[in-house]
């Protein structure tokens, strides 16, 4: 499938994040892929997105838990040459004490925050790093770094974002394909419903909107950062951050154990 037109593909947009994803990169030219369960909804940001903004938009009705449905969003990345931007943004939460909660929905979790995501980066990279262009959106968490009693399996898929999106952005440094982080903290999404936290809970100030965070996003992936975290006032911090982790690296796989563990 070739084509002039640049195509990004965004899943879990039926809602929050990526329905907000799905809006922007339309006004910015681009046609789109939208991917999540629920075909109406789906079909309902389509047709507003077609009439205001005359962009063509395809729908992609699929369970991303279900191996065999995200293997149908695989081919439309493998064969779909128009394909220039991947938004890994469908992901579910889930956060109660491991040792009270249910095996089958972490399990659900990983496959949906962990499994997916690395498989649709797998199946869309081959395609861009040989048209030399293109970008891979991962919706990570602020709940990556900033991790909770409650938020085991939650966090354990977040900080997988994060560093695979790190791997990568290394793996692909001399490619100007571009891998972003995108680390939310709390906002004012239906992610939370059936999560086991209570988002009336949190102070407002805390929460932000899904259009400020994707328009935050975006101006972050305009501005080359490879991690951006939409409330972190300044990016300084992050770099501090990431520099200590650096520090760390020379002493990581050493010979002889360090002094405090011989007796």
């Amino acid at each position: 499938m070739t084509t002039q037109n640049k195509t990004a593909v965004v899943t879990g947009a039926s809602a929050g994040l990526g329905a907000a994803y799905a809006q922007r990169l339309a006004d910015r030219g681009y046609d789109l892929v939208l991917v999540a369960r629920n075909a109406a909804r789906l079909e309902t940001l389509a047709a507003d997105i077609r009439g205001r903004t005359g962009r063509a938009v395809d729908i992609v009705a699929a369970d991303l838990t279900d191996a065999a449905q995200i293997s149908v969003v695989e081919e439309r990345l493998r064969t779909d040459e128009s394909v220039e931007i991947l938004v890994n943004n469908a992901g579910g939460g889930l956060f109660t004490p491991l040792a009270v909660s249910d095996a089958a929905a972490s399990e659900a979790l990983i496959n949906l925050n962990v499994t997916s995501l690395t498989r649709l980066t797998t199946a869309v990279l081959p395609g861009l790093t040989a048209r030399g262009r293109g970008t891979v959106v991962n919706v990570s968490s602020a709940l990556a770094l900033n991790i909770l009693p409650v938020s085991a399996v939650y966090s354990g898929t977040k900080s997988y974002v994060l560093t695979f999106s790190q791997a990568l952005q290394q793996e692909l440094a001399e490619s100007p394909v571009v891998v972003q982080a995108v680390l939310p903290g709390a906002v004012r999404t239906e992610f939370w419903d059936g999560s086991g936290a209570d988002l009336g809970a949190f102070p407002d100030e805390w929460i932000m909107s899904a259009d400020d965070v994707v328009d935050a996003a975006l101006a972050g992936l305009d501005a080359g950062e490879l991690v951006t975290i939409p409330s972190l006032p300044q990016i300084s911090d992050w770099e501090s951050f990431e520099k200590a982790r650096q520090t760390l690296v020379p002493n990581l796989s050493l010979k002889a154990p360090a002094d405090r563990y011989r007796g």
